[in-house]
This record gives C-alpha cells, sequence and structure tokens, in this order.
C-alpha cells in the first residue's frame, strides 16, 4: 500500500481552509545535501500550509537568480532524483513529527524522463507527494501521454497560467490540470518583487472573476515575486493564497546550519 491511497492532501486543504494558503517552495538539497527533513519539519512546526520542494535541475529556465544558484549549489552537493525519494522515504510514517500538509514537487521534465515517468510517478505516491509541477511539460502532451500515470497514482498535475494566458487558453488549462492552478504574477523568472500596478491588478481581477463565476473550478495560487505580509496578503485578495519561493531560499543561503529552524520560524512569521 502506498501513502496516497487516502484523499489527497491538497484537495483537503483547498476544501477546509478558510484563511489564505501559505505554500513556501525550497530547492532540495540546499543549502546542505541533507536538510530536507529539516526544512520540512520547520516549515510544518511554523503553520505552513503546503510546501514546494524544488528538484534542482542544471538548466531552471523559469527560474531567477535565486533559486539558479540554489539547484547549482544543490547538485554540487549530490543531489539526485534518487537522493531526494530516499530522504523522503519515511517523513510521513516516522514516529515524532510526521509530516501530514501537502507535499508538492516541482521541476523540468528531463530529470523525470530519465528517472523514468512511472517510476518517477510510483516512487512519488510511495513517499506521499500529492502534486507535481512541471513548467516546461505542454499541456497537450502530459494529457495525451501523461494523465494515466498521474491518475493511476492518484497524483495532481498543477499547470501554470502567466498573463499572457487568454481567457479560453485558461479554461482548457484547467480542465486539463487539477489540485490548484499556479498563476504566474508575471512573465518573468522567479524572484522578482511583486507589483501591483494597473496591468497586474486586471490580470489578478480577472482570474478572481472566472473562479468566482465557475468559469474555471481549480483553486488558484499566485507566485513570482511574493516576498513578504504585504505582497502576500496582496495576491491573497483575488486567490486562494500564495507562494514563496526566491525570497525564502534566500534566507535559507544566509542562515548556518544550526540556525535553520529558527531562521525558518522568523521567516514565516513575517508573512503570517
Amino acid at each position: 500500500m502506498t501513502a496516497n491511497t487516502t484523499q489527497n492532501r491538497i484537495n483537503t486543504l483547498f476544501s477546509e481552509r478558510t484563511t489564505p494558503v501559505l505554500s513556501v517552495y525550497f530547492t532540495a538539497g540546499f543549502p546542505n545535501l541533507h536538510d530536507t527533513s529539516t526544512i520540512l519539519s520547520a516549515l510544518q512546526a511554523n503553520d505552513v500550509d503546503m510546501i514546494e520542494i524544488g528538484m534542482p535541475f542544471s538548466d531552471p529556465v523559469a527560474d531567477g537568480e535565486i533559486i539558479q544558484e540554489s539547484s547549482s549549489q544543490a547538485l554540487k552537493n549530490g543531489m539526485t532524483t534518487e537522493l531526494l525519494f530516499a530522504q523522503l522515504r519515511d517523513v510521513r510514517t516516522r514516529a515524532e513529527n510526521p509530516i501530514t500538509m501537502p507535499l508538492v514537487l516541482m521541476g523540468y521534465v528531463n530529470p523525470v524522463i530519465q528517472y523514468g515517468v512511472e517510476r518517477f510517478c510510483a516512487d512519488c505516491a510511495e513517499v506521499g507527494i500529492d502534486g507535481v509541477i512541471l513548467p516546461d511539460l505542454p499541456p497537450e502532451v502530459f494529457e495525451e501521454e501523461w494523465k494515466p500515470l498521474f491518475e493511476r497514482y492518484k497524483l495532481h498535475h498543477i499547470l501554470l497560467i502567466t498573463p499572457q494566458t487568454p481567457e479560453e487558453r485558461i479554461r482548457r488549462i484547467d480542465e486539463i490540470s487539477s489540485g490548484f492552478l499556479y498563476a504566474v504574477s508575471s512573465s518573468g523568472t522567479t524572484g522578482g518583487a511583486l507589483a501591483m500596478d494597473d496591468a497586474r491588478t486586471a490580470y489578478f481581477q480577472r482570474l478572481k472573476r472566472l473562479k468566482e463565476s465557475s468559469k474555471i473550478q481549480n483553486p488558484v495560487i499566485i507566485g513570482f515575486g511574493i516576498r513578504d505580509k504585504a505582497s502576500f496578503d496582496a495576491a491573497s485578495e483575488y486567490a486562494a493564497g500564495a507562494i514563496i519561493g526566491s525570497a525564502f531560499i534566500k534566507e535559507l543561503g544566509e542562515a548556518s546550519n544550526e540556525a535553520l529552524p529558527e531562521t525558518i520560524r522568523r521567516f514565516v512569521a513575517k508573512v503570517r
């Protein structure tokens, strides 16, 4: 029996949560190779709602400088897909402080293909991963070739939309996606600040109207540029919550290994 045979934790989170969802992204293997369990435990202890675990890749085209550097360092540290699954093997089932919140893996298609798509999905289910984000996997390719495997192993596939995505395309992506929609706040890479100009506000308002009118079914989470309470609250006015990545990784990179839990506590406290 796998760890993902019960209702998907992402579904449970969005059906029960009445306040904005805070999701935090970190790169596996950064700042140190075996920090994964420490970071997961500290984020859960400080009431983060969902965690996205980045699978480091040598060519992270959608990521800004901070995440690129963390990915490069993680690879230098020795992080691999096999090792990440080994690190996650008992986080759901350990006797002390098991991880109960939704976990999402985020990465790129090439490492998954190299690992083996079905093997990857099976290992995700075994360790209790709830969803996967692969920004460079075209939605149509997922639907035609990958979807049966994701459904077999009860994995959500979370797709991205951008300010340039037309409404018809958003509705189509919503049909293919599950769990939630990842709304990229800008057309750039990760790491920039969220500036609530007229264009971005109009984009967020458009997404909110689509959701409220039931033209899209999945909850919407906003990412890229979320770095503090002000930007988290601004994004959450229009969506079910927001994702923080680069700002969190920057804090991790500046902390000593012994200070990671306290660094994480302080960071989350500044957002909440």
